[in-house]
Formats: structure tokens, sequence, C-alpha cells
């Protein structure tokens, strides 16, 4: 039986006896002989097959060892096999110059010695089993330098998101401490103000038309230092897989109208107005809170870029999907920043001086797709930008 991991043997002569003959002197547990009795036959085994040693007739009808000597040696595949010529011409013949030309290792002399012939074929065995074990080293050597490689690359890979880590980190809690900073500062002029009229008993400063204004004040002050803890938080959640959506139905018309009422006071700081256009309910199983949070993101952020021109919310709907769009006319994103954009504490603008740590768009997408959503923008620099927002009406 021929076993694909011994060492293998071609023997090839034109006569049966000398094939059997061969075959006994030169078998072992440890190899697989192969037999061609012409050239043709031996051809087609030593393509198919990796051989440690061929031994080859010289005196063959049609093609003899010679010729296929030399074939052997025009071909790629087998053109490195050790050949060993077997003659039965007298050693004062010209066969021996003619073998070596045709690319013979050794030749073989009938009659047969049997420990010559043992001895030459252990010999290649042996050649040819530390040329495939230092093969095998080589290719395992390669193969643990590739991983070496791959996992040097993975390490650097590492090092370089952990640094861009630590380095988001220190700027999120300088713009985290720079941007609670002045709402706290207000609030605490604020006291001491108040502590300073109720010290000198200057009750005039508490009448009710002054005291609605320190009260919205106030306001305004705790709902920006809510609103970035609250961003603070989700940024948390969604980098730890801890972000939940709970559906429900919504009427996605009335929460977009109530959001817009809520902010039209903040679009006046700025001079701006929105405009709505929903005129139909358009009910979907969304999460109010969240689809808020995303409806919230975008008109803030257009008003905050929008360079005191109106702000316009559209709503509108497929068989399968609900769309909000928020467009504004303002100073607009080039096509580089729109594709760092929708990333953690990125701005539009450098040195932007507008407020916030930069972390709307990233939780409005990350919410997005939390709901089988997709964002996309739409924007030149000078000519304003639109959000576009494409929700599921039924949530899997």
């Amino acid at each position: 039986m021929m076993n694909e991991t011994s060492t293998k043997l071609l023997i090839v002569d034109d006569l049966p006896e000398n094939l059997r003959a061969l075959n006994a002197l030169i078998r072992e547990s440890d190899r697989s002989v192969y037999q061609a009795s012409s050239g043709e036959e031996a051809l087609a085994l030593l393509l198919e097959h990796d051989f440690a040693l061929a031994i080859l007739d010289v005196q063959m009808p049609e093609m003899d060892g010679f010729e296929l000597a030399q074939l052997m040696r025009g071909t790629e595949k087998t053109r490195h096999i050790p050949i060993v010529f077997v003659t039965a011409a007298g050693k004062e013949m010209n066969f021996a110059f003619q073998g070596y030309e045709s690319g013979a290792v050794d030749f073989l002399h009938k009659p047969l010695d049997i420990n010559a012939v043992q001895s030459k074929v252990n010999v290649f065995v042996a050649l040819h089993q530390q040329r495939s074990e230092t093969r095998r080293q080589v290719q395992a050597l390669e193969h643990s330098r590739q991983q070496q490689e791959a996992l040097l690359k993975e390490l650097r890979a590492t090092q370089a998101e952990l640094q861009r880590s630590l380095r988001l980190r220190d700027e999120f809690m300088s713009m985290v401490a720079h941007e609670l900073r002045t709402p706290l500062n207000t609030l605490f002029l604020e006291t001491q103000m108040r502590t300073v009229n109720l010290e000198r008993g200057n009750l005039a400063a508490f009448e009710p038309d002054k005291l609605g204004k320190m009260v919205a004040r106030d306001g305004r002050q705790i709902r920006s230092m809510v609103r970035l803890i609250d961003d603070m938080l989700d940024v948390s959640r969604i980098t730890s897989g801890k972000l939940s959506i709970r559906r429900e139905a919504v009427d996605l018309t009335c929460l977009v109208r109530r959001v817009a009422d809520d902010l039209a006071p903040y679009a006046a700081t700025t001079d701006s107005v929105l405009e709505v256009m929903a005129f139909e309910p358009i009910h979907g199983y969304w999460d109010a809170f969240r689809v808020e949070q995303i409806v919230v993101n975008l008109i803030s952020n257009a008003v905050r870029y929008g360079q005191g021109q109106p702000v316009e919310i559209s709503l509108a709907h497929t068989q399968n999907s609900a769309v909000i769009e928020v467009r504004d006319h303002g100073i607009g994103i080039n096509a580089r920043d729109q594709e760092r954009i929708f990333d953690a504490f990125e701005r539009v603008i450098h040195q932007d001086r507008t407020g916030g740590l930069g972390l709307g768009l990233f939780i409005t997408k990350q919410l997005v797709d939390a709901h089988g959503g997709a964002i996309t923008l739409q924007s030149q620099p000078g000519n304003g930008a639109l959000f576009s927002v494409t929700l599921p009406l039924a949530g899997s």
C-alpha cells in the first residue's frame, strides 16, 4: 500500500523482472516505490508525485533513459530530482559521459551490487528527508514570522488606538471642564449678587419681574450643565454597549412640532426662526426619548451654525420609513470635514466657540443606528447643510 507521507522512489525499466528485482532491493517500510515500464508512463508519475530519487534503465525502446532524463531536466517540477542510471553496458563504453550530460547523479551497472544499490538509495533518501525537514522548518519559520508581523501590526494598532483614546480622554476632560465652567461661573456670580443684595437689604432686586429673569437665567445655565452631563452619559453607554432602545408607538409629527416649539426661544437668541413642514401624522415604533434627542441635536446644530438664517424642519414618509430633514443656510461643511463630522469630539470648524463637546452628531448617529436607520449629510461651504434621517416605521 502506498503511503502519501512516506519517501517516494521511482524505478523505470521496460522489463517486468528487472522492476520486481529492483523493487525488492530498495523497498522499506518508510518508502513507496512507484514502477514505470516506459518513459511516457514515468513522465505521468513524475508530474503527479514528488520523488526523492528516479532510477532509470538506459536501454529502453521508444524513449531511452537519457531522453527521459533530458525531459526531466527541462521541466520545473522534475529538474531537481536526482537520477541514477542503470546500464548493462561495459564500463568502457561512453554511456557514462552521455549520462552525465543528461543530468545523471550516478550510475549502477548490471549485474547490480546489492549493497551498492541499497547504500546509494539510502543516501538519496536521507538527503531528501533532510531537505524536506529543512523546507518544513523554513515554512514553519516563515509562518511564525508572518504571525509575529501580524501580531506586531496589531499591537501597534492597539497602541495607536490606546494613545488616541488617552488623547481624546484628556481633550474630553479639558472640554468638559471648560464647558461646565461657563454656566457654573454664571450661577456663582448670580448667587454672589443675590447674597450682596440680601445683606444690604436691597429687596428691590427681587421684584417679580427681576426675579423671573433670574430664574430664567438659572434655568438656562442648569439646562446647559444637564445637557453636557447627558452627553457624557450617552457616550459612556454607547462605548460600553449599554445603550438601550425602548420602543413604543410614537406620533413623529407631534414630537417634532413639540421639540421645535421648545427650541424656538433658543433659535430666537441667534435671530433665527424654526420652520416646521409636517402636515400629517406619521406613526411608528421608536424610543420617543431617543428620537427627541435626535431631533434636538439636529435642530441645535442647525441653529448653532446657521448664521441667524431660518432653519427648516420637514417630515415625510414612505411605505416603511419616516424621513426627518433639517436644513440650515449657514456656513456649510466641506467634503473633508463631512467624513469626520459624525465622530466623537469633532466640530464643524476649528476653534469653535459656539459651545458643546462635539458629541451631538456622534450621539445622533449612534441613536439612528440603534433604531436600524440611516443618517446622511449634503453640504457645501457657504451653502448650509441638509441632514436627513431615515427611521424604519416598525421596530425589529
